[in-house]
């Protein structure tokens, strides 16, 4: 076991990925967006993203017969959106969609424009998507809410939550959001994302999604910078993201993880090395190690080895053991990424890493990270 860590880790090693990356995009967290033309499911993906040249219907890509999806980033992917094409259309079949929603980890949005209250055929809709689903948590999004008055908009809020409500049942969160422009309503105090995305309630928005898949919460954490540091690794942390999430995907199956783990961050610290313009090699290796703490390759190692064993006990190994071993994989690649940054960053610019920072920071991002990976949620 020690041997195949060993020669995965090698900074020799350049891994090639390509399987992991299939991996990855099959099991790639999907947000399942619900709703009208016209209701803000596009600006939505802009919130997220701040890719403002995205619409709904292009750039989005056919994966059923009545649905379309869009993966972010193109090509490291984190996150998948999937749009109902066929909502509006008479006799809408969502069975095609649903089963393409339960092949991921998902959410479900609603999205409502507060002032339509003519919604029979999302009505219809969520009705096929219950019967199958049950009543699974639902985020039910109230959008355009500036557009008119107060009292108007919390009737219009009222009675668009009532019949979902009616027809769902009580499992439901639910936000007001506008992604007007700002001089829109002047006289409205915004929360402006710094994707550029100019949306009231965006912190609150960003919180309900995050709670459905968590790493939007990591993608979206924009805050000020103490440190050019800090700024450096978050320019790169969509990056980090992606390893980590192909270590958790491919550390559901048993024994797999043992090896494409380790590949998969020797291919991000080889990757990151480059984007710092460090020299990786042996002598790097053992210094970021040493950094680490005297017996992190030893505890690595062994807990590497010993998560693999409980995925082999039929049942409970596939759900609780594998879910387990998956938000670990993820919460110490995202971690491993993060001291990374910090090692090359202090050696790009002529300085000596601090060990007990590294270690400070390597610490919360594991923590930040498992709490991210969405596999700790029901386990």
């Amino acid at each position: 076991m020690f041997e195949k860590i060993k020669n995965a880790i090698s900074p020799n090693q350049n891994p090639d990925l390509t399987q992991a990356r299939d991996v990855q995009r099959q099991h790639l967290p999907t947000l399942w967006l619900l709703g009208k033309t016209g209701s803000g499911k596009s600006s939505l993906v802009h919130a997220i993203t701040g890719e403002s040249h995205i619409e709904i219907g292009n750039g989005f890509e056919p994966c059923t017969l009545t649905a379309s999806s869009y993966t972010f980033p193109k090509q490291s992917p984190l996150l998948r959106f999937m749009d109902t094409r066929g909502l509006a259309e008479s006799g809408y079949d969502a069975s095609q969609d649903i089963e393409q929603a339960l092949s991921t980890s998902h959410g479900i949005v609603v999205l409502v424009k507060a002032d339509d209250p003519e919604q029979s055929a999302l009505l219809a809709a969520l009705k096929q998507v219950k019967k199958r689903l049950g009543s699974t948590q639902l985020l039910l999004v109230h959008t355009a809410v500036l557009s008119s008055s107060k009292a108007d908009r919390e009737r219009q809020v009222a009675f668009n939550t009532q019949q979902i409500t009616q027809l769902w049942g009580t499992n439901i969160h639910s936000i007001e959001v506008d992604f007007a422009p700002l001089d829109a309503h002047p006289e409205q105090q915004y929360s402006v994302s710094p994707n550029s995305t100019e949306c009231y309630h965006y912190p609150q928005l960003i919180e309900q999604l995050a709670a459905q898949i968590p790493v939007i919460g990591l993608m979206a954490n924009h805050s000020e910078h103490a440190s050019l540091e800090q700024q450096n690794f978050k320019a790169l942390e969509n990056e980090v993201l992606w390893y980590a999430g192909s270590a958790a995907t491919t550390d559901i199956f048993p024994a797999v993880g043992l090896v494409t783990v380790p590949a998969i961050q020797a291919k991000l610290l080889h990757s990151l090395a480059n984007q710092y313009g460090v020299e990786w090699n042996k002598r790097a290796f053992s210094e970021l190690i040493g950094c680490m703490g005297g017996s992190f390759a030893v505890q690595y190692a062994v807990k590497l080895g010993a998560r693999q064993v409980p995925k082999l006990i039929p049942g409970w190994g596939q759900t609780v053991a594998a879910a387990a071993a998956a938000a670990i994989s993820f919460g110490t690649t995202y971690a491993i990424g993060r001291a990374a940054c910090y090692y090359f960053y202090k050696k790009s610019s002529g300085e000596e890493p601090k060990p007990e920072e590294l270690q400070a920071l390597y610490r919360d991002a594991l923590k930040q990270g498992k709490k991210a990976s969405g596999y700790e949620k029901d386990h």
